[in-house]
């Protein structure tokens, strides 16, 4: 079973000059105790996966369609309030400037 999977997640962003699809139909699921890469062109949507299953998207972003399955449980559209207490303790990133996330002080 997978610890995390995606099941055709879209998430877009409104703008001014339109709808912006950032994600637009990524699915995959990484199993527990693996790792999984994600590589891509810059703009093709890496972060944006990202920041969607933890539901820090800036305020013109949502996930439009799709499922986000963490643990056996969907968290697509879960309240923040229950966000809160899965971020950081079941579920975190390390984002794209790991000096200013990580303290090299901590193992």
């Amino acid at each position: 079973m997978a610890l995390l999977e995606l099941r055709d997640l879209k998430t877009f962003f409104k703008s001014s000059r339109g709808l912006i699809k950032a994600v637009n139909g990524a699915s995959y699921e990484v199993e527990a105790g693996r790792t999984l890469g994600v590589v891509g062109e810059s703009g093709s949507g890496k972060s944006v996966s990202a920041l969607s299953i933890l539901h820090l998207l800036d305020s013109n972003g949502y996930i439009a369609d799709g499922q986000i399955i963490f643990d056996g449980r969907d968290i697509t559209h879960l309240p923040l309030s229950e966000m809160y207490k899965l971020r950081g303790n079941d579920i975190s990133m390390i984002f794209q400037e790991p000096m200013t996330s990580l303290n090299p002080v901590f193992s």
